[in-house]
């Protein structure tokens, strides 16, 4: 079975672990090289620019939003354990997470964040539906013979990339359609790569419906 080591980017048959560098962090599916059509989502993304760029509170919950009165924009991962959600009352999410750091948005900054990942994406392929900030559909239909390459370890560059360059996480979701892809991204966060196939496709649509 194709198998995609998201660390090295290494491409193989079979096994759990990546024979070059023995991560565990594998892809594997019957159908990883033959699929194109993709959706990566940022992971928990506001407050991942907002750890980055304060390491004081990078393994500390955060909570996006303005002050008791207002909402949640969004939250981190470790806030998110304890409850918190998006759009839920500023009071409510700190009694579910008191110790939270609560941090005010910095939208100019997002927008910047968000180019770079964009810009990232463009060398890729010039198909793509931004759905938000932090989220897009690719196409990558044609693009392994320019790029030596299959979609998968394309996209695996992709969020290695956005990691190591720009200090933000991603998930990716690849399957034959949009829906499905989405759908896929959001199996296996954060840092996530979820595949589904035409195998698969009915039993997923059969859940959905």
């Amino acid at each position: 079975m194709p198998a995609l080591c998201r660390d090295c980017l290494e491409t193989f048959e079979n096994g759990r672990r990546c024979p070059a560098c023995r991560s565990p962090r594998v892809t594997s599916h019957p159908e990883l090289y033959d699929l194109s059509i993709a959706h990566m989502d940022c992971d928990a993304f506001y407050a991942s620019v907002e750890k980055r760029d304060n390491p004081e509170i990078r393994d500390k919950p955060v909570i996006i939003g303005g002050g008791r009165r207002g909402v949640v924009s969004t939250a981190c991962y470790i806030a998110r354990i304890k409850g918190v959600r998006s759009a839920m009352p500023m009071f409510q999410a700190l009694k579910l997470c008191p110790e939270a750091v609560v941090v005010r948005g910095r939208m100019e900054t997002y927008v910047e964040v968000s180019k770079q990942i964009r810009a990232m994406m463009e060398e890729m392929t010039p198909a793509i539906e931004p759905l938000s900030l932090d989220e897009a559909f690719l196409d990558l239909t044609g693009t392994a013979r320019a790029h030596g390459k299959p979609p998968a370890a394309m996209l695996a560059r992709l969020v290695k990339r956005m990691r190591q360059e720009i200090g933000i996480t991603g998930s990716i979701g690849l399957s034959h359609n949009k829906f499905l892809a989405k759908i896929a991204s959001d199996l296996d966060k954060p840092r996530g790569f979820s595949v589904i196939g035409a195998a698969e496709t009915l039993a997923f649509l059969s859940d959905k419906s």
